[in-house]
């Protein structure tokens, strides 16, 4: 990586790629914005049952499980062991791994290097300039078509699943090392739960905005004959949202869009709108 764009502004020397890199991400891990008020959205929740069964204690069977259903040929992290490491020795390290969680569970608290992680920037298309155009991965084990009935919006969020506590390597060297107090390490099974919760926020207030006849979804035919209402679709980071092509409609949904944004701090990358 020779010169990147940060902000509008070029770095060429490699001290500035380097500091610029580790500063544009410090100040994403240490944001504290103001987050706007959901009071009166109706969110789901689970009832005290369900609640309880999600404080049990982890099982040998259920830690075992869990590990051999991850990828054991994902990059190591700053220890140099792979998942498939933990996945071959599993006899021998069995009581140790569940140890830990045991730990774990009864202290509430881990060494801070098991969020310890590389990270490196992949370009997300060729010819690659800015920040926003390369994909932060860690080293660890508005979509638009013309038709007959409306536009499809296709959305990505930036800054989603970010490391807990990482170095970034700028030309293969580690650069920098700081904790990131926002959010967990990629790769950490918490990632897509608590995004789950957060989208819900998102999909309450397009149910709500379709109920109220702000935007509307996209009718379908379900099983039996049944007609649904699409309004969006979500998967991992990304959102297609489903409206008519009309100006009220599309600057209603651009009004929430900046609401869950000001809620959650999930910032729209607008680069991969479609």
């Amino acid at each position: 990586m020779d010169k990147i764009k940060i902000n509008g502004r070029w770095l060429e020397e490699e001290r500035e790629v380097r500091e610029g890199i580790v500063n544009a991400f410090q100040q994403l891990s240490e944001d504290q914005s103001w987050k706007s008020d959901i009071e009166g959205l109706q969110l789901k929740s689970l009832n005290h049952a369900e609640a309880e069964g999600l404080e049990q204690p982890f099982t040998e069977a259920e830690i075992h499980l869990a590990l051999m259903g991850m990828n054991g040929d994902k990059a190591p992290g700053p220890d140099g062991f792979t998942v498939a490491f933990w996945q071959f020795c599993w006899e021998f390290v069995k009581e140790e791994i569940v140890d830990v969680f045991k730990e774990f569970y009864e202290d509430k608290s881990f060494a801070k290097s098991l969020n310890s992680t590389f990270l490196v920037l992949i370009p997300k298309k060729g010819g690659a300039e800015d920040l926003g155009d390369f994909r932060p991965i860690s080293l660890l084990g508005g979509h638009a078509e013309d038709g007959l009935w409306g536009p499809v919006v296709e959305m990505d969020f930036g800054g989603v699943f970010q490391p807990a506590s990482f170095s970034i390597l700028v030309n293969g060297v580690p650069a920098g090392y700081f904790s990131n107090s926002r959010g967990l390490r990629q790769g950490d099974p918490l990632s897509p739960y608590l995004f789950v919760l957060g989208m819900e926020v998102l999909s309450a207030m397009l149910r709500r905005a379709v109920d109220g006849g702000f935007i509307s979804g996209c009718s379908i035919q379900g099983r039996g004959g049944m007609e649904l209402n699409v309004s969006h679709l979500l998967f991992a980071d990304d959102t297609i949202i489903f409206c008519e092509a009309r100006q009220d409609h599309i600057t209603y949904l651009s009004w929430i869009l900046v609401w869950f944004e000001a809620a959650s701090g999930l910032r729209i990358n607008l680069a991969k709108v479609k």
